[in-house]
């Protein structure tokens, strides 16, 4: 199974492109050229996860808790 995410690619000012992934609006990225916004997405997108990870751990009812991968 494959998880497909949508990169919405915008024209900013002083010729920052920039980057946002559709699904997940908090994941953005601007920079310059547009290969650089395909590359930054995916490090916005493992920071807002661990991030996601941080602020949902603990709780006193979870019965299980371990890593998904999805490829």
């Amino acid at each position: 199974m494959n998880l497909k995410l949508t990169l919405v690619i915008e024209q900013g000012s002083n010729d920052f492109l920039l980057g946002q992934i559709k699904e997940l609006p908090e994941v953005l990225t601007q920079v310059h050229p547009i290969e650089k916004v395909k590359e930054d997405i995916l490090d916005a997108l493992a920071l807002y996860l661990e991030d996601m990870r941080e602020a949902n751990a603990g709780g006193n009812n979870i019965i299980f808790e371990g890593e998904l991968e999805v490829a």
